[in-house]
């Protein structure tokens, strides 16, 4: 037993040899994901965002660096889209989207219902509205002013 013990010692004293090859380390840990790229919450299309520049310019909005987008309990099918006028500075916890050239901020208690939705603006014989597709609803009513998730 004594030539083993003198051997051991030998690997791990000054005298081991440097050209051994280097020791590898096994990391146990998964391999992370990789993260995607952000995503907007809300897509607006360019006749949306035209028509937005449009209301900013007006006397009503003076002051305005945006509009906000949020979701409130009413209507037939439970909630409704609301737009406001966003000023400067936004809440802090708005999600802000940015496109076409105009500001979006979107309300954080509806940012789950609103994840996905494209906002378009469509002008009819009878009507000019902001219109919006949304991914996550369950239902609308007949006129397409509320919607459920």
């Amino acid at each position: 037993t004594t030539p083993r013990i003198t051997k051991e010692f030998k690997l791990f004293s000054a005298e081991a040899r440097v050209d051994e090859a280097p020791v590898q380390m096994v990391s146990k840990r998964k391999p992370r994901k990789l993260r995607r790229p952000k995503v907007d919450a809300l897509a607006v299309t360019e006749n949306a965002a035209s028509r937005v520049k449009e209301l900013l310019s007006g006397e009503s909005a003076v002051d305005a660096i945006g509009v906000r987008l949020g979701v409130k309990r009413r209507g037939c099918n439970g909630l409704s889209y609301t737009l406001n006028y966003a000023y400067d500075p936004p809440p802090e916890k708005d999600e802000e989207i940015k496109s076409h050239g105009v500001r979006i901020f979107i309300d954080p208690n509806a940012l789950f219902n609103v994840v996905g939705t494209v906002m378009d603006y469509e002008e009819t014989e009878l009507s000019s509205e902001f219109t919006f597709i949304n991914p996550n609803s369950k239902g609308e009513c007949g006129c397409g002013e509320s919607f459920t998730v």
